[in-house]
């Protein structure tokens, strides 16, 4: 081959080598600004997401306060009327309640002793207006000092069994268990019922379906089962700590 035509073809070789490295660099290039494009995106998405949920939950503690507040409102403003002795002691534990709902309600989570002892602060004022109508058992077993739940988990439950509870024989039947262990909370309570009534969901109960989907969502179990007499609900939790040890 001529010395010329050697030059020329290690010249067209050349020039081939090039153009494929710069158009392979090129498209590299084109490639990582699409990587980085779609992780930006992906990233907005998820910001969304969040913010979405966040407001979501939001809107739902805001329904627990007009609801839960209206039906404490209305049981003291009854006792008021009466100029009853127990009414002093209802105000303060009404103060404790709305120091929990107006505040502590906005946290994440909150202390599971804390929602224990407001929880008994309301079947207190419960009991104060049932009077003698009224047998309840709150059980507490092996609850730790330190786990911690979403707010206003298990209030709901118990004052739908107020509001929508049965008397038979003059009398109010409600029972709650409530314990801790293996980083699983178990909540249950159940209390007398006409076996002409139907499952009472309103805003109270389809609320918590709601928070408990979106917060311990494939971490919870619920039932609800209404029987010939007796309406019953079964609530399991894991607790923030279990999903730390996974």
């Amino acid at each position: 081959m001529a010395p010329v035509s050697q030059n020329l073809l290690f010249v067209m070789i050349g020039v081939y080598l090039v153009t494929t490295v710069v158009s392979a660099f090129k498209l590299l290039k084109l490639n990582l600004k699409q990587v980085e494009n779609t992780s930006k995106l992906e990233h907005k998405i998820l910001e969304t997401q969040l913010k979405l949920k966040e407001q979501e939950l939001q809107y739902l503690k805001m329904q627990i306060h007009p609801h839960f507040l209206f039906n404490t409102l209305n049981t003291m403003y009854g006792f008021s009327l009466k100029k009853a002795d127990e009414t002093p002691e209802m105000i303060l534990k009404l103060s404790n309640l709305l120091d929990y709902l107006l505040y502590q309600i906005d946290k994440p989570f909150v202390l599971l002793t804390d929602e224990i002892n407001h929880i008994q602060d309301y079947i207190a004022l419960e009991s104060l207006r049932f009077n003698k109508t009224l047998n309840i058992n709150f059980n507490i077993e092996n609850i730790s000092e330190t786990t911690k739940i979403a707010p206003m988990l298990f209030l709901p439950f118990i004052e739908n069994s107020f509001k929508h509870g049965v008397l038979k024989h003059g009398i109010l039947n409600i029972k709650i268990d409530l314990s801790f262990k293996d980083h699983m909370i178990y909540f249950y309570i159940e209390n007398t019922s006409a076996s002409s009534s139907e499952t009472k969901s309103g805003i109270g109960l389809e609320n918590i379906k709601k928070r408990l989907e979106m917060l311990y969502k494939d971490a919870y179990t619920l039932s609800i089962l209404n029987t010939n007499s007796t309406f019953k609900v079964r609530l399991t939790l894991k607790t923030k700590d279990a999903f730390a040890n996974q």
